[in-house]
């Protein structure tokens, strides 16, 4: 199977957002739009999923990529949603065309070779028009007090020490009058949070996972690997200016103990595998819209550049990382399975690309509505340690999921 790579003048960056987050595969950072179309090209099953080492990269590589040269990202590229379960199966698939383009204005093609409809593709999208619609049903699972019951319960647990965090999540399902269209929703959330990473793409059952990720799980470039982890978390109110609330989460000493042991974990697990591992002393303020974080850049170097792990070897050492799972990190699954009692499915998984060289970014999939028709379902969870409150992580679940929930809904919930 050949492929044909080519630089080719920019296009309209909304179209391509349309193409690739309606019915193909968009991951659109503030600086890189990846658009892919046309159908699947090619597929590469991960029957056991991360937990199970695969040919995959093996497989990408044995494609054929002739035509113009390019940077990372620009060939032969395989989008995925990949399950929160690291035993659950996924899929990488390689699009007929994918469209890499960047705000310097440089744009990229990449094509099966003999594909002849890119044009008619391309100018036959419409735009989205769609707006956010009424609520028609909604179910939690699990309901409001049950989770404040749930952070109760392992608050207990974490105080005897068993585990170090753990984040527990919670879900609302809910449905409208008319089908969603991803495409508008992806736009609004373009709009609505500029400096978050916007997903669309496929996952299973006709369904689609739509989101605005804040949270950078891993970037590969050949030796060097690059990651930006958040943990703690406040609520911003509308109209009034952040800096206080800021100050208070640089203070916080429940939030700056949970992302401590982010950072932590996240350069002990790269240290398996790099030999220059830098991490900024202290955690910064990374804001967004309704939400601010505290974040830390994390750089690993490896000496060795034939020995660095590929992106997807790197999602195996690295998912599920504490911003999602906990620590110890099977100890914390195993709580989340016995209290959230509901699959997370695509939630908190990975969201990404991988090209044929094994460099990707990858982001974790949270902030994200997962739709099929007239049906959506939201996640949002919150990182619970020894000094946590039961009802503030409730109050933090809900600002999370209103965020969410307002690219769909005229009332968010």
């Amino acid at each position: 199977m050949r492929f044909v790579r080519e630089q080719i003048e920019p296009l309209s960056w909304d179209q391509l957002r349309t193409l690739g987050s309606r019915d193909g595969w968009l991951v659109e950072t503030a600086e890189v739009l990846r658009s892919g179309f046309g159908g699947v090209a090619y597929s590469v099953a991960l029957r056991g999923g991360l937990d199970a080492r695969t040919d995959a990269l093996a497989a990408l590589r044995a494609l054929d990529l002739v035509g113009d040269d390019g940077p990372a990202g620009t060939g032969i590229v395989a989008f995925g949603t990949l399950p929160f379960d690291r035993t659950a199966p996924g899929q990488l698939d390689v699009p007929r065309y994918v469209v890499t383009q960047d705000k310097q204005g440089r744009a990229w093609r990449t094509s099966l070779e003999g594909a002849d409809q890119f044009a008619t593709l391309f100018e036959g999208e419409t735009a989205p028009t769609q707006e956010t619609q009424s609520l028609r049903s909604l179910t939690y699972q699990p309901t409001p007090d049950e989770y404040a019951h749930n952070v109760a319960l392992a608050v207990e647990i974490l105080r005897r020490k068993e585990i170090d965090k753990v984040v527990l999540a919670r879900a609302v399902l809910g449905s409208v009058p008319d089908a969603l269209d991803g495409a508008a929703i992806a736009q609004r959330l373009r709009r609505r949070e500029p400096i978050c990473t916007i997903y669309s793409l496929p996952t299973t059952g006709g369904r689609r996972y739509v989101g605005a990720s804040p949270e950078l799980l891993l970037r590969r470039e050949g030796a060097t690997v690059t990651c930006n982890p958040l943990a703690g978390t406040i609520a911003l109110p509308p109209n009034e200016a952040p800096d206080d609330y800021q100050r208070w989460l640089l203070g916080s000493t429940k939030n700056l103990h949970e992302h401590g042991l982010l950072v932590d974990d996240l350069v002990s697990q790269l240290s398996m595998s790099y030999d220059d591992i830098r991490a900024d002393p202290n955690p910064t303020i990374v804001t967004f819209r309704t939400v601010a974080h505290l974040g830390t850049w994390v750089t690993g170097r490896c000496s060795d550049a034939d020995a660095a792990p590929d992106a997807l070897e790197l999602l195996r050492q690295l998912h599920p990382t504490a911003a999602v799972g906990g620590i110890p990190r099977n100890e914390a699954y195993e709580l989340i399975v016995r209290l959230e009692q509901h699959d997370r499915g695509h939630y908190a998984g990975p969201v990404g690309w991988i090209d044929a060289q094994g460099d990707g970014e990858w982001w974790i999939g949270i902030r994200g509505v997962i739709i099929r028709s007239t049906q959506f379902e939201a996640w949002a969870g919150a990182g619970i340690v020894s000094e946590s409150d039961p009802i503030a992580e409730r109050q933090e679940t809900k600002d999370k999921l209103a965020v969410v929930l307002s690219s769909v809904l005229v009332d968010p919930v």
